[in-house]
């Protein structure tokens, strides 16, 4: 049995995968509070992948150590594998089977006994939204539902924390609201919730997160203390006519050190906000552009998380 009262979901210390001379996942630390909704960010190709497995209990990691649910990840995988759930990025069910027989197959995986099959199939079918759809194909399901249906069925065991990796890939925005609904809903009830995603609104929605890039975690904490003490200078928004040809212009000016497409606008990265937001103006002015609005605001994590990846890239010589 796991330790009693553990506080800890996860903890992780200095875990490593490396394949032959490639190291994945490079010494990796930190811990996962019980109820917490952690969110593993990164590009593709950061490691985000290959840490869930390990922590899965689906890959060996080459050093290092970590457990999960208070099981060590290496020597007793299968008993992490039993107490938790898994969601893949790519969907995974059965797309010949109803939604009902879905269910029905992964009661059996996971060994329901016999008197609580039909109270958590009707309970993942009302979490679902898809009680008058039990006897639907599930390859005619639209994506939101085979979502909503594929999380159902990773949680039918009524595990302590759940792995979510990159759940909401492919999914239409409001699909992916309704989803993170549901994310909310279990971390209430005390469920611990590891999701990893490159979608930075949805590290938003998190209570922690964390950046994993080149296989090393460069950045961790709350969404609000990452943007407040982890930017390497002030981010200036810029609104104006034709974004793209005014970008290669603000690029020119000394005190600005980095320009990104924002939505419909510009952010503008500078060590000298004063300085930066009078010549935005003035070079933009003079080169005839109309401008809505240039002015200092609070760095989204999108900016946050640019900034650190470029930061680390400087220091390790890889060109921008």
């Amino acid at each position: 049995m796991p330790p009693a009262n553990d506080a800890k979901a996860v903890v992780v210390r200095d875990l490593e995968k490396r394949f032959g001379s490639f190291t994945a996942v490079n010494r990796v630390s930190f811990d996962v509070s019980t109820g917490e909704v952690f969110g593993f960010l990164g590009p593709n190709g950061a490691g985000k992948s290959t840490t869930i497995r390990m922590l899965c209990g689906i890959l060996a990691p080459t050093s290092g150590a970590a457990s999960v649910a208070g099981f060590d990840v290496s020597t007793r995988p299968e008993d992490v594998k039993s107490n938790i759930g898994y969601m893949s990025q790519k969907f995974s069910l059965y797309e010949d089977l109803t939604v009902e027989e879905n269910i029905d197959f992964y009661s059996g995986i996971y060994r329901l006994p016999a008197d609580k099959k039909l109270s958590r199939k009707d309970w993942v079918l009302d979490m679902a939204g898809l009680a008058e759809h039990r006897h639907t194909r599930t390859g005619v399901l639209s994506a939101g539902w085979k979502q909503r249906l594929a999380l159902g069925c990773a949680i039918l065991h009524e595990p302590r924390i759940i792995f979510l990796d990159e759940p909401t890939s492919g999914v239409d925005p409001m699909s992916r609201r309704r989803f993170w609904d549901l994310i909310y809903q279990l971390a209430a009830s005390g469920v611990t919730v590891f999701v990893t995603t490159h979608y930075m609104d949805e590290a938003e929605y998190c209570d922690r997160v964390a950046l994993i890039y080149r296989g090393e975690l460069i950045a961790i904490g709350s969404p609000a203390t990452l943007k407040a003490t982890r930017m390497s200078g002030d981010v200036v928004e810029v609104i104006c006519d034709r974004p793209q040809d005014a970008a290669s212009e603000i690029e020119k000016i000394p005190c600005v050190t980095e320009v990104a497409l924002f939505g419909k606008g510009l952010h503008v990265v500078t060590y000298d906000c004063p300085t930066a937001v009078a010549s935005i103006k003035d070079k933009l002015a003079s080169l005839g552009f109309h401008t809505d609005r240039v002015e200092k605001i609070v760095p989204s994590l999108e900016d946050v998380f640019v900034s650190l990846i470029e930061e680390r890239d400087r220091a390790a010589g890889v060109p921008l």
